[in-house]
C-alpha cells in the first residue's frame, strides 16, 4: 500500500476511500442485525451510522495501510440481549462479509450489463476487489475477525470454549503477525487468501 501511494497517489485515495466505505458498510451491517436481534447496544453506542469514523479501529487501520489487509472496530453487542448468544453472536458476525458479498454482486451485475460505461467498470472492478478482499480476510476463523465468532458457534461445546480462550489471548498477536509481510514480502494472509480472491473476481468480473 505505501508502495502505490509513492507511485500513484490517486489511485491510493481512490483505494482507501472505497475500503474505508466498504468497511463502514462492513460494520454497520453487523450493527444492524445486532439491534434487529434485540441488543440495542450499537445503537446506544452511536455505532448504528454509515460514518466511517464511527467504525474505524486505530490498529486495523494502521495495518490497511501498511499492508492491505485490515479491519474495523469491533461491533458492540450485549450476549445477555440475544436469545441465543452463540448463535446470533455468530448471525451477526456473517452479517459483515455478507454485506460485502452483496456489494460485490450488485457492481457484477452493473459492469456486466454495461451500466455507466467504462468509468463505472473500472471503478466497479476496484470496488469489487475491495470488497471480496474484505470478506475472505474477515472470515478467516480467528479473533477480532468474524470467522473467529462463527467457527465458535460451529465448534462442540467444550471446543468451543477453549477456543475462544485461546482467541482471546492470542488472536489479534496471531493475526497481526499474519498480515505483516516475513520472508519475499508477502504476508501468511496473502499467501492463504490470494488464490481464494481471485476466484472469487473472475466469477464477479
Amino acid at each position: 500500500m505505501l508502495d502505490l501511494l509513492i507511485s500513484n497517489p490517486i489511485a491510493f485515495i481512490i483505494f482507501m476511500v472505497g475500503l474505508l466505505l466498504s468497511i463502514s458498510i462492513h460494520e454497520f451491517t453487523h450493527c444492524y442485525v445486532t439491534d434487529k436481534l434485540g441488543d440495542p447496544t450499537p445503537r446506544i453506542k452511536g455505532r448504528l451510522t454509515l460514518n466511517p469514523l464511527a467504525h474505524l479501529d486505530p490498529i486495523g487501520t494502521l495495518a490497511i495501510i501498511l499492508t492491505g489487509f485490515g479491519w474495523g472496530k469491533a461491533a458492540p453487542y450485549d450476549p445477555y440481549n440475544l436469545k441465543e448468544p452463540i448463535r446470533d453472536a455468530a448471525l451477526i458476525a456473517a452479517a459483515g462479509p455478507a454485506s460485502n458479498l452483496l456489494i460485490a454482486t450488485f457492481l457484477s451485475i452493473l459492469i456486466k450489463t454495461g451500466f455507466g460505461g467504462e468509468f463505472v467498470a473500472l471503478f466497479s472492478v476496484q470496488l469489487i476487489f475491495i470488497n471480496v478482499a474484505l470478506a475472505v480476510f474477515n472470515l478467516i476463523p480467528i479473533y477480532p475477525l468474524d470467522g473467529g465468532k462463527i467457527m465458535r458457534a460451529i465448534l462442540p461445546h467444550q471446543a468451543s470454549l477453549e477456543y475462544e480462550d485461546i482467541m482471546e489471548r492470542y488472536g489479534t498477536m496471531i493475526l497481526i503477525m499474519m498480515i505483516f509481510p516475513w520472508t519475499g514480502g508477502q504476508s501468511a494472509v496473502s499467501a492463504l487468501l490470494s488464490p481464494v480472491v481471485s476466484t472469487l473476481l473472475k466469477i464477479f468480473t
